[in-house]
C-alpha cells in the first residue's frame, strides 16, 4: 500500500477506517473500492488502485468523486493551505490571455472511463448510509503549494508516453466555425456519434436534474472513440469523449485523450455567477445563454439554451422521436 498524503505513515489505519467493500477488474487493473464518503462539497469513494509501474506490486489508495456534471473522476492532487481548497483536476495546457501565460487544468483527464461509470452510481446507492468525512482527502492525496493547478509525475508520465496513441495524433475532433455559435459545431468526418452504434444504456436519479436520468453511450461513426450522454426531464448533454482504447494508469483514468472543445460538454448546469468580492460575472456559459439559476446551486445556471442549440443535441433528440 502506497498513500501519497499523510496516511504514507500507517497505511494499514487508512484501511482499517476505510475498508474495501468492492473489487473491480478494470481492463486488468484491479481496483478496490470503499463505501461511498461524502464532504460539504463532494460525494467520493477511496479507491485502491492497482499499479503497473512500480517493481513490485502496490495499491494506490485515490479519491473517486462525483462532479456536478455527474460524471466521476478521479482527484490528481489537492491544495488545501491557509482559507484555499481545490481539488486538482488532471493534466494542464499553457495558454496566453492579456500577454500572460496560464495554466488551465484539462478536467477531461479525470474523468473516469465510461465502463466505470454506471458501476459507481450502483456502489453510490447501496451505500446504506453516507459518512461525512473530509480528513481523509489528506490521509490520499498530495497536498500541494498554492498555485500549483499542475499534477505530479505519476499523473503526468503515463500519459506522455501514451500521447502517441491519441485519436488524430492529438488534434481536435470538433470545432465550432463561428466563435461563441452553438449552431456552427462540426465533427472531422468519422468522429460524429453514431446513434446506431449503442454501446450501452443505464439508468439512474438525479435531484439536480429533476427526477429520471438516463445514460446512454454510443462509439463514433469511426469506431475509434465513445460518447456519453445524460438525458434529464429538460436537460440532454454528453461528457467528453473517450478513446476505446484500454491504457490506464494507477489513477485508473485512461492515458490517452480525445481533443475537442470544451464547449461542446458543458453540463446542464455550469458555473455562472457575480464574484461578491470583484462585482465581476464569473461564468463558464458562452454569453447570451445563460438560463435560470439552479434552485440547488446558487452560484450555477442553466445551459439548456446552449446545449439545445448544438446539432449534436438536436441529433440525440431526433433519435428520440
Amino acid at each position: 500500500m502506497r498513500p501519497q498524503g499523510e496516511a504514507k505513515d500507517d497505511p494499514a489505519a487508512l484501511v482499517r477506517r476505510h475498508p474495501p467493500r468492492w473489487e473491480f477488474d478494470l481492463f486488468g487493473r484491479r481496483i478496490f473500492l470503499s463505501e461511498a464518503r461524502q464532504n460539504p462539497a463532494i460525494r467520493f469513494f477511496i479507491a485502491y488502485v492497482e499499479d503497473h509501474e512500480r517493481r513490485a506490486p502496490a495499491l494506490v489508495p485515490r479519491i473517486f468523486y462525483k462532479d456536478i456534471s455527474l460524471v466521476w473522476r478521479v482527484a490528481s492532487h489537492m491544495i488545501a493551505q491557509d482559507d484555499e481548497f481545490w481539488i486538482g483536476k488532471g493534466d494542464v495546457e499553457t495558454i496566453e490571455r492579456g500577454g500572460y501565460e496560464w495554466q488551465e487544468s484539462l478536467e477531461h483527464t479525470t474523468d473516469l472511463p465510461f465502463e466505470l461509470q454506471h458501476a459507481l452510481e450502483i456502489c453510490n446507492r447501496a451505500t446504506p448510509k453516507v459518512r461525512e468525512d473530509e480528513a481523509v482527502l489528506w490521509d490520499v492525496l498530495r497536498n500541494a503549494p498554492m498555485g500549483r493547478v499542475q499534477p505530479y509525475a505519476d499523473f503526468v508520465r503515463p500519459r506522455a508516453r501514451d500521447r502517441h496513441l491519441a485519436p488524430r495524433g492529438g488534434r481536435p475532433i470538433a470545432r465550432f466555425t463561428r466563435p461563441g455559435d452553438p449552431s456552427s459545431l462540426r465533427f472531422v468526418k468519422g468522429f460524429a456519434p453514431d446513434f446506431s452504434a449503442v454501446l450501452s444504456e443505464t439508468a439512474s436519479r438525479s435531484v439536480t436534474y429533476g427526477g429520471d436520468l438516463r445514460r446512454t453511450r454510443f462509439a463514433s461513426e469511426n469506431r475509434r472513440i465513445q460518447y456519453l450522454f445524460f438525458e434529464g426531464p429538460e436537460h440532454v448533454w454528453l461528457a467528453p469523449p473517450q478513446t476505446l482504447r484500454t491504457e490506464t494508469s494507477s489513477y485508473g483514468v485512461r492515458t490517452a485523450s480525445v481533443n475537442a472543445p470544451d464547449d461542446i460538454f458543458l453540463p446542464g448546469f455550469e458555473y455562472h455567477y457575480v464574484d461578491e468580492t470583484s462585482g465581476e460575472l464569473i461564468s463558464q456559459i458562452p454569453s447570451g445563454f445563460a438560463g435560470a439559476q439552479s434552485e440547488h446551486d446558487d452560484g450555477r445556471a442553466c445551459a439548456k439554451p446552449w446545449l439545445d442549440a448544438l446539432p449534436v443535441v438536436q441529433a440525440y433528440r431526433r433519435r428520440l422521436r
